[in-house]
């Protein structure tokens, strides 16, 4: 029996959550990875396979019990499990509210029963709607679409869960992570696996608006690092926003990839820049990011083969996949 510490990570098998994975093991704990494999994937944890401190269940958090033996023993519970994407979650609001807030839930209860030590909460700028920047963990809460309102009722839940019951909590709201493992398949909208296919498939680079909108990129590993400071701190019930603190211009990842651009029609309820002010987590648990945004796209060019499976989009399926964005955006209905 392992003497190390025990951290669990819901949604382990995911692009964030197996990078988590990496940097806990490199800390000296033994990880316990839970996934549906919906979202995650086996080969996201490929090269930990035999690692004596890594298990792997397959699990949905929406039927996991208070007194599970997953969380026995559990010093920390990273919680990354969920479903992302704007239209998905404009098409189909009952999933998102079902596995975002009450999955969340059922994690938050299995966490009471077990007395960790701390669970972080993997939140979503997207809460802040069409922010200014930089923007502030008081900035006024707006989500525009029902991803947002149930990573943001997550949120509000293990909040409640520190405030009623003592649970130890901090949440954390990502700007834009990006790196190697990023999601490759499934709904159109993450533009790394976008540019990556469109790059191997020698497709021009679909630009939305006039490629000039800013995005604050935060390299993975970052990201990693960010929620662990967040666990072994002894602050509880707080809120960081968690970016790089320096928005890069899509523009500026077509300059770094190099190709060709078409452009495409700029969607309504898309802020014009994201930005985090990282002042609290920076001063609060001496947290900096370390990967700069060149380096970052360095290193997923070099394993751009694993886009080959994604989905290569181009203006008219894009058109076509976004029409409900389109429609429940714009404010006609």
């Amino acid at each position: 029996m392992t003497t190390k510490p025990i951290a669990l990570v819901t949604g382990g098998a995911g692009f964030i959550g197996s990078h988590m994975a990496d940097v806990l093991l490199e800390r000296g704990y033994a990880v316990r990875v839970v996934d549906n494999f919906t979202g995650g994937h086996e080969r996201n944890l490929a090269h930990l396979a035999g690692n004596p401190d890594l298990a792997v269940e397959h699990a949905d958090i929406r039927e996991l019990e208070p007194g599970s033996a997953l969380f026995e023993g559990a010093r920390f519970v990273f919680h990354f499990a969920g479903i992302g994407d704007i239209v998905p979650s404009i098409e189909n609001p009952l999933d998102y509210m079902d596995i975002n807030v009450q999955g969340t839930v059922r994690v938050l209860e299995c966490a009471r029963a077990a007395g960790v030590e701390k669970l972080v909460y993997a939140a979503s700028s997207s809460c802040y709607g069409l922010a200014d920047v930089p923007t502030r963990e008081d900035h006024p809460i707006d989500p525009k679409y029902p991803y947002a309102l149930s990573k943001y009722q997550g949120e509000q839940a293990a909040l409640h869960w520190h405030k009623v019951y003592g649970l130890p909590v901090n949440s954390v709201r990502i700007f834009n992570a990006y790196g190697t493992r990023v999601r490759t398949t499934g709904a159109y909208g993450a533009v790394f696996g976008v540019f990556f296919k469109q790059k191997l498939a020698g497709k021009p680079f679909t630009v939305v608006g006039d490629g000039t909108q800013g995005r604050d990129f935060l390299y993975v590993t970052d990201v990693a690092r960010a929620f662990l400071a967040a666990a072994e701190t002894e602050r509880a019930g707080e809120i960081y926003n968690l970016g790089a603190g320096d928005p890069q211009k899509v523009n500026r990842l077509v300059e770094l990839l190099g190709g060709e651009v078409v452009y495409i029609p700029k969607r309504p309820g898309e802020p014009d820049c994201t930005w985090a002010d990282i002042t609290k987590i920076t001063n609060e648990l001496n947290w900096v990011p370390k990967v700069s945004f060149e380096e970052g796209v360095e290193r997923m060019v070099v394993e751009i083969d694993n886009w080959q499976d994604a989905p290569l989009w181009d203006p008219a399926s894009i058109e076509q996949a976004t029409k409900a964005w389109f429609q429940y955006m714009s404010g006609e209905v």
